[in-house]
């Protein structure tokens, strides 16, 4: 999603809120910036991915990846309210803007075994009287101070999990800091 406005961004956050990641709403699971907004990093630096609809109830998917480089030892700390947060929020009720209600549950799973941490969160959201979810997985890798985070948000009946965005993004970080 180069090509569109607004898909690259540098420098974050853009909004930052005053409530700690640890704290934050279940329902900002979801919400592509919650990382930049309640654990600000030095620096950040990000880019929209998706891809588009192929055939059949393959509905494609939309998202970001990003990379959150934090002062040291803040990285760990960072990862561990992700945890926090995910515990805390294993099945919510949100209210969308127009009032349509969903119910969402969250699972976590490890991503990377050779990261020095690393995680996938799952939030399967299924609206009242409907029974197939939207799938939002965000997966998040830690190389030291720097959080890889990439997100795959609402696609139905996913033909494969983030891990398969996450892993070459993380080979790329890999790569550029071979040394």
């Amino acid at each position: 999603m180069t090509g569109q406005t607004d898909s690259t961004t540098t420098g974050a956050p853009h909004t930052l809120s005053t409530v700690p990641l640890a704290s934050m709403p279940c329902s900002q699971l979801t919400v592509e910036s919650f990382m930049t907004a309640h654990a600000r990093p030095v620096e950040d630096v990000a880019v929209a991915v998706e891809q588009e609809h192929i055939v059949g109830d393959d509905y494609g998917w939309f998202g970001q990846e990003s990379l959150d480089r934090y002062a040291p030892g803040r990285a760990a700390a960072v990862m561990a309210a992700v945890r926090g947060v995910a515990q805390r929020c294993t099945a919510y009720t949100d209210a969308l803007d127009d009032g349509t209600r969903t119910h969402n549950t969250v699972s976590v799973r490890r991503a990377d075994a050779r990261a020095d941490d690393s995680l996938v969160l799952r939030v399967a959201s299924t609206f009242s009287g409907d029974t197939d979810p939207f799938i939002t997985e965000t997966g998040f890798v830690r190389e030291g101070d720097v959080i890889i985070m990439v997100q795959k948000m609402v696609a139905r009946k996913p033909k494969s999990g983030v891990e398969t965005v996450l892993a070459p993004a993380v080979a790329a970080y890999r790569a550029a800091t071979a040394g």
